[in-house]
């Protein structure tokens, strides 16, 4: 069955997640999108995904029926990254996805939240099959993130581009309709701020429960 043709940038009430929401891109985000390409680029943000890069991406326009869509904080509306499809074809039902979370918003768990509300909307309401998704073997905390997503990895593809003496690698790794429809409810809780091949770390916007006296 082919998948339903619908408007890039629109979605239903219920494509928000328990802590963003995914949203059109505006004008007014140009600056802020253009700001979190510079701040990646000085810190050599890895990138998720099938790579992404915030302000090119909405600037080259989306192709075919791929998608953009700025990342939203359900509490306070403020932008902290965004993210399209890339590859999607309706005839297979397959597409894969880059997503970029500013810098200074990482481990807050906002890219865990963004694909999972991505893919509820391309699997349930678009009607796509399968997502594929290419990422770096040195890239760990992304590993992480989409083995505890569910994805499956397919196959590793060795590079030709050579870091610090080494041979890049990149692991194929996807996840069907059927197997994200599948998990277990909950099995999300605990992802985006401490991935299992990194250190406990503290998201900028982790407070300390204040203490109980009595």
């Amino acid at each position: 069955m082919r998948p339903d043709a619908v408007s890039r940038s629109a979605l239903e009430p219920e494509q928000v997640g328990r802590k963003v929401r995914l949203r059109e891109v505006g004008i007014r985000d140009r600056r802020v999108l253009m700001g979190f390409d510079r701040d990646m680029a000085r810190e050599a943000t890895p990138l998720l995904g099938g790579g992404h890069r915030h302000w090119a991406s909405h600037r080259s326009g989306s192709s075919g029926d791929d998608i953009h869509f700025g990342i939203e904080t359900v509490r306070g509306r403020m932008l902290v990254g965004s993210v399209c499809t890339i590859g999607a074809d309706p005839v297979t039902g397959r597409f894969g996805y880059g997503i970029g979370i500013a810098p200074r918003h990482q481990r807050c768990g906002y890219a865990t939240d963004a694909i999972t509300v991505l893919l509820a909307h391309m699997f349930g309401q678009r009607g796509f099959r399968k997502c594929e998704v290419s990422v770096y073997g040195g890239n760990l905390a992304s590993l992480s993130l989409h083995g505890g997503l569910g994805f499956r990895e397919e196959g590793r593809l060795r590079d030709t581009e050579v870091v610090r003496g080494e041979i890049k690698y990149l692991v194929r790794m996807g996840i069907t309709a059927e197997e994200f429809a599948a998990r277990p409810v909950g099995s999300l809780a605990g992802l985006g701020g401490r991935g299992q091949h990194r250190r406990p770390r503290r998201g900028k916007h982790w407070r300390t429960p204040a203490a109980i006296s009595g």
